[in-house]
């Protein structure tokens, strides 16, 4: 089981959630929440308004998002998911633990001891220097207050 830090439209209650409770895609089983514990810009960019966290370390906001325990087959599906490593870029980040559920193990315990995992997120290194300008959030809603709903892939 790999930990994954999901900031965008895999959240509960996004757009993408189905996929992460959809069991034929793999096993993704919800830990708690947490945001980045460095900043890094989250912008909403592209004409179908996807929520892009820029490998950037040290600018914008700490990000929050959800933590979450999969196994291959969902790590696999994920990036595919993603486009990794084309459009996104799966990388270690250090996650600071604001709420825990996750259970069992001796990593578990320590975890929340020290409220800092390291999780994959996927942040992009490959996007156009434009997306640099945009407003940075600190965290992601598709219906929230910037007005830029995102357009689901079917959709497109």
């Amino acid at each position: 089981m790999a930990r994954v830090f999901v900031y965008g439209t895999l959240k509960k209650g996004q757009p993408n959630y189905k996929h992460m409770i959809n069991t034929a895609k793999g096993l993704a089983k919800f830990q708690g929440r947490g945001r980045t514990v460095e900043k890094y810009p989250l912008v909403i960019a592209g004409k179908y308004n996807v929520p892009y966290m820029l490998n950037i370390p040290g600018t914008g906001h700490q990000v929050a998002g959800e933590i979450y325990s999969v196994d291959d087959q969902m790590l696999q599906f994920l990036d595919e998911f993603e486009g990794c490593p084309d459009m996104y870029q799966r990388t270690l980040m250090r996650i600071e633990v604001v709420e825990w559920e996750g259970k069992g193990g001796v990593g578990e315990a320590r975890a929340t001891a020290e409220g800092v995992v390291e999780c994959f997120v996927y942040s992009t290194m490959t996007y156009p220097p434009e997306w640099v300008g945009l407003p940075y959030h600190d965290s992601y809603d598709s219906s929230g207050k910037h007005g830029l709903s995102y357009v689901l892939r079917e959709s497109r």
